[in-house]
């Protein structure tokens, strides 16, 4: 005769109570908000205002409601601080060490967005937003500098791959602030020469025919993002090429 093992039957209350502790965990979001001032990256920090981190800056962020979706979350901390809608946005990684937020469990999703500078009308709070230029953050509160890290590697692994450097553009900008930005981005030096003519090839930028005011140096001519040739191609700068 064949046996059966018995488990007990659980009901709903049972359930809930054994799993309570689940759900004294928080679920937050992060954004880093990039923006380029024509020579440096920059970020947008807040001061924290937590006394375990005084004087040292984070990302802006905040918990997710209940009733919240992740990108809307991500969507409104940008809307609020920033004043912007409809910007490049993408989910990078999820960040949950255990002890990485001083009120209790905290897992946080973060985000990068890139936004035209000029464009950002800050919000004044108590504690102020203020741009820093992303080569020279060395502390960060929480784990703010890794989560920072992380999304500027997978900016730069963007940038490479697909022209979202131009949402950090202004509608018309010279090759000099276009060679800026990708060299402020990765880190490296390109040839002008070289640069430049693998761009105009590509096909994703287009000439004006207008030049640039009131500046001190000579003019130069003013070009605009192509957006009908953006995803062409899967991979359309080859870095090594135009060293």
């Amino acid at each position: 005769m064949q046996s059966h093992t018995s488990f007990p039957i659980k009901n709903i209350n049972t359930h809930l109570t054994e799993i309570k502790d689940y759900f004294k965990v928080a679920v937050s979001v992060d954004c880093v908000i990039f923006g380029f001032d024509g020579s440096v990256l920059k970020v947008l920090l807040i001061k924290s205002d937590l006394a375990q981190y005084k004087n040292k800056w984070s990302l802006l962020g905040d918990i997710v409601r209940p009733d919240e979706e992740l990108d809307a979350a991500a969507y409104r901390v940008l809307r609020e601080r920033t004043g912007l809608e409809n910007v490049y946005m993408e989910q990078v990684h999820t960040f949950g060490a255990l002890n990485r937020h001083p009120a209790g469990r905290v897992i946080t999703v973060a985000y990068y967005s890139l936004v035209n500078i000029h464009h950002v009308q800050l919000r004044v709070s108590d504690f102020g937003l203020h741009w820093h230029a992303v080569k020279d953050i060395k502390q960060m509160a929480f784990d703010h500098k890794q989560i920072l890290d992380t999304c500027v590697k997978r900016l730069q692994d963007r940038i490479i791959e697909h022209p979202v450097g131009f949402n950090l553009l202004p509608k018309k900008f010279s090759l000099r602030e276009l060679q800026n930005l990708y060299e402020a981005v990765l880190g490296v030096k390109f040839d002008r020469r070289n640069f430049r003519k693998k761009f105009l090839s590509m096909g994703l930028i287009e000439d004006l025919h207008e030049v640039e005011n009131d500046v001190r140096h000579r003019p130069a001519k003013l070009y605009k993002f192509n957006e009908k040739a953006m995803w062409k191609n899967t991979r359309f700068l080859n870095v090594n090429s135009i060293d």
